[in-house]
């Protein structure tokens, strides 16, 4: 067995379960390899730039890290989180510097292009081991085409703090450097609540919470929600609005590095008109079935997830949400879990769509209006 086929192999080997309810089972995450390293990217003064009204913007640079390191690993699967203002992955040794090729690249391109200042940095697992915490993975599938993994363990949120104190941090690249975007693009409209509220939830553990009490409020959450309409769904079954020219037209331009911007933004306008007309009148092309690509990303979305604490982006009632937050204070009291809320009238996506003829795309879905930035500040403002 090759030293590729090695690498993909550990990712490979994590079961894929189905039903999120179960994401607090810890016999579905399986520890890292020691030998892997974490990737940690976030917007620095995210909220700056989501007062400024910017949030497709940081989306933007978020989902920018998965898609550059998954084009420079040539596709190979590897887990990876989204967080609104920024992304987590692991890789193992062997694709140590391609991943960190690409997210200096990245962080060049954010600061050039969008205007960011995007921190990246490199985290070995054994030092996070070291400090006690641990890295573990699992791995959740929305629908039978894509998979998204889970961390626990503390790690991550480990390595966060350690790169806001400067550690482990990568330069960015000299202006110029060009990562492969390929496949990243934003062309949906915001998604208006069908319910009344678009809610950003963020729970995380208060350190030394008793694993079960734990376990209980976060399951108790979940169940909350998914007794909702579609499980709170905040992307309707015949997916979001396409316009033309579409809002995110000059954030795919910018992600678009072939050329004099003029040229780009020609080819752009090309591509998304040609791309509204048939997916708008439902027109198959080649192998691309509209009808069939709108289920799948439907089902593909990424709105809920965990990775060292839940994150969710639900469409709900007031009511929903006034009891889901009854339930979190109370727990809040109990010393089990931190919080952070955010309401808001729509959701927004972002998508990573390497191959149109293939049902693998990813969805990212996170608030308009602040989305898992604005519900973090929210947790920070009232927990410290």
């Amino acid at each position: 067995m090759d030293i590729v086929a090695r690498q993909d192999s550990f990712y490979a080997s994590v079961p894929v379960f189905h039903g999120f309810a179960r994401l607090m089972d810890p016999a579905l995450y399986v520890s890292l390899p020691d030998d892997w390293v974490v990737g940690i990217a976030d917007i620095v003064q995210s909220t700056t730039a989501i007062a400024a009204k910017r949030y497709k913007t940081v989306n933007m640079a978020g989902a920018a890290i998965i898609a550059a390191v998954t084009n420079a690993l040539d596709h190979r699967e590897f887990p990876f989180v989204f967080g609104g203002d920024g992304a987590s992955f692991a890789v193992p040794p062997g694709d140590l510097a391609l991943a960190r090729d690409a997210m200096a690249a990245t962080a060049a391109w954010v600061r050039d292009d969008l205007g960011l200042v995007m921190r990246v940095a490199l985290v070995p697992v054994a030092d996070i081991r070291a400090k006690g915490f641990d890295v573990r993975v699992a791995r959740f599938a929305p629908s039978p085409n894509v998979s998204y993994a889970m961390f626990s363990g503390g790690g991550l949120g480990w390595a966060e703090a350690a790169i806001k104190r400067g550690e482990f941090a990568i330069e960015p690249a000299p202006s110029g450097a060009v990562p492969d975007l390929s496949g990243l693009s934003c062309r949906f409209e915001e998604i208006p609540s069908a319910r009344g509220i678009i809610l950003s939830v963020v729970v995380v553990p208060v350190a030394g919470a008793e694993i079960a009490e734990l376990r209980s409020v976060m399951e108790s959450v979940v169940a909350l929600i998914e007794k909702s309409p579609d499980a709170g769904r905040p992307v309707p079954a015949d997916g979001p609005t396409l316009r033309w020219p579409a809002a995110g037209f000059d954030l795919e331009t910018r992600a678009t590095r072939r050329g004099p911007l003029l040229v780009r933004r020609a080819v752009v306008a090309a591509v998304t008109l040609f791309s509204y007309v048939i997916v708008r009148y439902r027109i198959p092309v080649g192998g691309f079935l509209p009808r069939k690509y709108l289920a799948e990303l439907v089902a593909n979305t990424d709105f809920r997830k965990y990775d060292d604490g839940l994150r969710m982006i639900v469409d709900c009632t007031e009511e929903l949400a006034a009891e889901l937050e009854g339930r979190l204070s109370a727990a809040a009291a109990r010393g089990i879990v931190r919080y952070g809320l955010h309401r808001q009238d729509a959701a927004m996506m972002t998508c990573f769509t390497p191959a149109l003829t293939r049902s693998d795309h990813l969805h990212f879905v996170d608030g308009a209006r602040g989305g898992y930035a604005s519900a973090m500040t929210a947790l920070k403002t009232a927990f410290g």
